[in-house]
């Protein structure tokens, strides 16, 4: 067995000081002494590493504890945590309760990757700690991860799971993108239909939508609202916030096909569209009605008792406004409310959500599109189509969550090459996800206080089940998770070849957690989709 190495820490502290060269063994007598706020700390630790190990951690003080202690905040911030090891005791001391948790996290990964077993696989059950004081801290607060569940379908064992994987790699924040053209996924008691008929779809495209093939199996899945509040639960004892995200007024087929008095009526018979079966930017989005607040009113206050977020992601991306062009219903709306034409429509139902939520203690967060006709004031926004979004919603006050497309969309392929299954987009390999920088150069000090953080997103129009997840999600998901916690140098100065070296190690921590990642060789046989069509852009993403 390989000592394990405090430098081969993934994402890396601010700071390593090595001790001497001695070793706290864990053993029978090793303890879990918990002060007051880390008690769920302690029981994810026990659980953890009592897989692991076979070790009973007993709760209480003791002459071979690990100590967990809550400090001064203002000393390195709630997320923020001190890990001191030496030959006697270990002391994580956090910030805050969550700061505790990511100490622990650390102490974890210092164990080596065996504990990130299951069950104890080491013959000589001998398990030490190498002597070293950490001190760290995250660079920004909205560490995040997107999951399309609507695209296909994600079972609620494997989300908890993937809950797991961002905890390891210390990312706090789970988009959690519910519903689309191809299916609602969130039961809502009042409305029976978004989910009895939303949920599920006949066929499903088998590649791009170019693609001549299709999987003919039919294809959904919902969350009970037993099933959100687990999810939502086991994510906060990981110190995890889950954003739920209700999409309108575009995206919307599958809301329709169950309630057909939802879509523009006048010019489209709705009762005829099903659940859509295919990818792309849909014609099919909400009427600009009364009924159709009232509705999606109804909608969100179901979502607000489950979802404890100060954020309610309501999408308003890719809406075409053909049908309310072609609408005279939608065109008498437009005089009604004097918006002017149909950017101020899609403004006007932004505007009317984001004032529900503030009414109700909550903060909207759009896609960069609510930007157009007018961005809603207290409004936040998601800055996927690059980096202008971000920058204008930024110089004008207004909080960003950066995740452009050219560099964070993991649905995007990794290598070129045949090899890759499903190639979707520009190669964003390892590195180029390790060189990501979210807070553009120029932008002045006040609106980079606005850059709340940032985000990867996982599209799943090509990710049919949770081995394709696994593969487009990491290796990759490590390092942005190192850009989104750690305090690194210029894009062009990080140190890539040691982030690498240290990826020997976090290799063999995936293995342990059975992650189906894409090796740095290339996909392994069963990973590739030979013959299956993706749509691979050429050459260097647009800096936008």
């Amino acid at each position: 067995m390989t000592p394990p190495d405090s430098t081969d820490l993934i994402p890396v502290p601010l700071s390593v000081e090595r001790g001497s060269g001695g070793r706290f063994p864990l053993d029978e007598r090793t303890t879990i002494d918990a002060g007051p706020g880390t008690e769920s700390t302690a029981r994810w630790l026990r659980a953890a590493l009592g897989s692991a190990t076979g070790l009973p951690f007993a709760d209480g003080a003791g002459p071979r504890a690990i100590r967990l202690r809550i400090g001064e905040e203002a000393a390195r911030g709630p997320e923020g945590y001190r890990l001191e090891v030496d030959d006697t005791a270990v002391l994580i001391e956090g910030g805050g309760p969550a700061g505790v948790f990511w100490g622990a996290q650390t102490l974890r990964q210092l164990l080596g990757p065996d504990a990130y077993r299951k069950a104890p696989v080491r013959s000589d059950g001998r398990w030490e700690l190498p002597c070293t004081t950490i001190e760290d801290a995250p660079r920004f607060g909205w560490r995040g991860l997107l999951l399309d569940v609507s695209r296909h379908f994600t079972p609620k064992d494997d989300v908890l799971r993937l809950l797991d994987l961002l905890a390891a790699h210390k990312l706090n924040v789970f988009h959690f993108h519910l519903t689309d053209d191809q299916g609602w996924r969130i039961e809502i008691e009042r409305h029976p239909k978004l989910t009895g008929i939303g949920a599920w779809r006949a066929r499903t495209k088998w590649g791009h939508r170019a693609s001549p093939l299709w999987t003919e199996t039919p294809h959904g899945g919902f969350y009970t609202q037993d099933d959100i509040r687990e999810i939502v639960a086991y994510a906060a004892e990981r110190h995890i916030t889950v954003v739920p995200e209700i999409d309108l007024p575009g995206h919307a087929q599958a809301a329709i096909a169950a309630h057909p008095e939802l879509g523009n009526t006048d010019v489209v018979d709705t009762a005829a569209l099903t659940v859509w079966d295919t990818w792309g930017v849909n014609p099919h989005v909400l009427a600009p009605t009364e009924a159709v607040l009232r509705f999606y009113e109804g909608v969100f206050e179901e979502v607000l008792d489950l979802f404890p977020s100060t954020f309610v992601h309501v999408g308003g991306d890719e809406c075409p406004k053909d049908q309310w062009k072609a609408s005279p219903a939608a065109q008498a709306r437009i005089e009604e409310l004097g918006v002017g034409d149909e950017d101020g429509l899609q403004s006007w139902f932004i505007r009317h959500f984001d004032r529900w939520l503030a009414a109700r203690g909550r903060r909207l967060i759009g896609w960069d599109e609510i930007l157009e006709g007018g961005l809603a004031d207290g409004a936040a926004v998601s800055s996927w189509r690059g980096y202008a979004g971000g920058i204008a919603a930024a110089e004008a006050g207004h909080d960003v969550v950066m995740c452009p497309e050219q560099h964070v969309y993991l649905d995007h392929r990794q290598a070129p090459g045949e090899d890759e299954p499903m190639p979707i987009g520009y190669v964003r390999t390892l590195e180029d996800v390790y060189r990501f920088e979210p807070v553009p150069p120029g932008l002045s000090p006040e609106a980079a206080a606005h850059i709340l953080g940032t985000q990867a997103n996982v599209w799943t129009e090509v990710m049919e089940n949770r081995s394709r997840v696994d593969y487009q999600v990491f290796p990759r998901l490590a390092a942005f998770a190192e850009v989104a916690w750690s305090a690194l140098p210029a894009p062009e100065e990080r140190d890539h070849a040691g982030f690498e070296r240290r990826m020997h190690t976090h290799y063999r921590r995936l293995d342990a957690l059975g992650v189906d990642y894409r090796p740095p060789t290339g996909p392994r046989p069963w990973q590739q989709r030979p013959g299956v069509l993706g749509r691979p852009l050429e050459g260097t993403p647009p800096n936008v």
